[in-house]
């Protein structure tokens, strides 16, 4: 016969029993591997195919689509985006495609990037591999250069994040997570922050008829779509999208003033071929560019023979910014750019000193300096001149001369500057630089403002190595030295440049 002490004993085994049970179930539905979850979330995404509009503000400038697929072994996932750039008189097209495939659990497993516009096509593709690695392949112009990076379960492109936490069951007002993205127009792993802010719902057209009286297609029937806005944080730049339950876009909004808007295709297709009518949009530099100039306090008719500016910066943090270094020097939010006046080299041509100069003298994807045709070239511009100085105003020349000014929205190459021989800012510069860089001639990329025509714009220019300092050239504007109102904000290709879409609409100058 049991005793009241044993039932005690007992009922306590078998709570002890139970919550142990219902500690297991817990863990197992709401602390599941995040590739469990991610797994089983997936089964309930369904496939589709989406239209978008590209808009500058009230002007259709683009059409972009995304196609959401199942696949045998997981999903494949199509994105195309074709824009028109307006500037200088005209429209400048550039079309990205992505294709990316993925296991059930929406790990990468290969992806293809490519990108062409007027000076030719550049293309990246990875592969996953079983070591954990994402065997990249670029293609530029030139020879296929290959590279790598360590791929992890939180790895993946931007376009599937957004996916990746609707399926994870993360699409919850106030979460926040962080994430990693490789992005392929730069080459570089970044880390993310995808704040979810809000719930509602959105009113997007799902038909469109023909209006026989206006001549035009005009929505049908719109569709109510319950809508999550999210915020992502990449560095400082924000960027404030909405998606669906399944993590695909509705409408994003760029800081650039762009934006992209779920539509259809005849709607889509009709506004952008109006829109490509209107010379108005590229008049001048440009509604995109001249959206983003900086009005000048004072005029400064004579800004080239300028051998000292001063300026103010405000508005927006300087910490991260390479303002400081060369001829510029930074006091508080006072810069100071001194240009050159004098220049003597003290070495001779190849470079064979160390320290930061030798990093710049490298070949990479882009800069392909150890290219037969950039070496070939960069020899038949200088001769038998060894003078760094010498030859870094010779090259600064021919670039000037040979190079067509055209707008280009592109991920410049410099053999495919080479073979095209035109471009904007970022296409004088990666060919300079290459060429430089084939002579021994340190060489690298800066970015920041210059003064044209009473506005400061968003410009790229390359430094060389010249009497124990970095020494601004234009070959753009074939100015050797550049003048004093080049104010260097970053150094570094495309992945470094992306960072000044942070001063955008938010840096104010004043002129001292």
């Amino acid at each position: 016969m049991s005793t009241p002490r044993s039932r005690k004993i007992l009922a306590f085994l078998i709570l002890a029993v139970w919550a142990a049970v219902v500690a297991v179930h817990v863990k197992r539905e709401y602390y599941k591997p995040m590739a469990l979850r991610l797994e089983e979330g997936a089964r309930a995404i369904a496939p589709g195919f989406h239209v978008y509009a590209v808009r500058m503000g009230d002007r259709t400038i683009g059409m972009a689509s995304t196609r959401l697929d199942t696949i045998p072994a997981g999903f494949v996932l199509e994105d195309m985006l074709s824009m028109d750039v307006p500037a200088l008189g005209r429209m400048h097209r550039a079309t990205a495609t992505t294709r990316v495939e993925l296991g059930r659990a929406l790990d990468l497993k290969r992806f293809q990037f490519a990108l062409q516009s007027a000076v030719g096509r550049f293309e990246v593709t990875g592969q996953a591999t079983p070591d954990s690695l994402l065997e990249l392949e670029i293609q530029a112009g030139g020879a296929p250069e290959r590279s790598r990076v360590r791929l992890d379960p939180d790895l993946t492109l931007d376009a599937l994040l957004a996916t990746r936490l609707a399926a994870a069951g993360q699409l919850e007002v106030g979460r926040e997570v962080t994430g990693r993205l490789f992005d392929p127009a730069v080459m570089e792993v970044r880390e993310t922050v995808v704040r979810v802010v809000a719930h509602d719902t959105i009113l997007v057209p799902d038909s469109v008829t023909w209006d026989a009286e206006a001549e035009r297609f005009v929505p049908a029937h719109y569709d109510t779509v319950p809508a999550w806005r999210l915020e992502q944080r990449l560095g400082v730049l924000v960027v404030t999208s909405w998606v669906d339950e399944d993590g695909l876009l509705i409408r994003a909004e760029s800081p650039l003033g762009m934006t992209l808007e779920r539509t259809e295709f005849e709607l889509a297709r009709q506004e952008w071929r109006a829109a490509g009518q209107d010379a108005a949009l590229a008049a001048g530099y440009g509604a995109i560019i001249e959206a983003t100039a900086i009005a000048s306090n004072v005029a400064l008719d004579s800004v080239a023979a300028l051998d000292r500016l001063r300026v103010r910066l405000r508005g927006v943090a300087l910490e991260g910014l390479d303002l400081a270094g060369g001829r510029q020097t930074l006091s508080g939010d006072t810069l100071t750019v001194e240009r050159e006046t004098s220049l003597e080299a003290g070495y001779t041509l190849p470079y064979r000193g160390g320290g930061e100069p030798a990093a710049e003298l490298s070949a990479t994807p882009l800069i392909q300096s150890n290219d037969p045709r950039i070496v070939r070239v960069a020899r038949r511009i200088v001769g038998d001149v060894t003078d760094p100085v010498a030859v870094a105003q010779r090259l600064n020349e021919w670039v000037y001369a040979r190079l067509a000014k055209d707008i280009v929205a592109s991920v410049p190459s410099a053999v495919q500057v080479l073979e095209a021989r035109k471009g904007d800012c970022n296409e004088h510069t990666v060919l300079y630089v290459a060429l430089a860089r084939a002579l021994g001639l340190p060489a690298r990329t800066a970015a920041g403002l210059v003064h044209v025509q009473g506005r400061f714009y968003y410009h790229a220019w390359p430094e060389v190595w010249l009497g124990g300092r970095w020494v601004a050239v234009d070959p753009t504007l074939g100015q050797f030295p550049a003048d004093a109102s080049h104010l260097r904000m970053v150094v570094g290709g495309l992945a470094r440049q992306v960072e000044l879409v942070r001063l955008i609409g938010r840096l104010e100058l004043e002129v001292l």
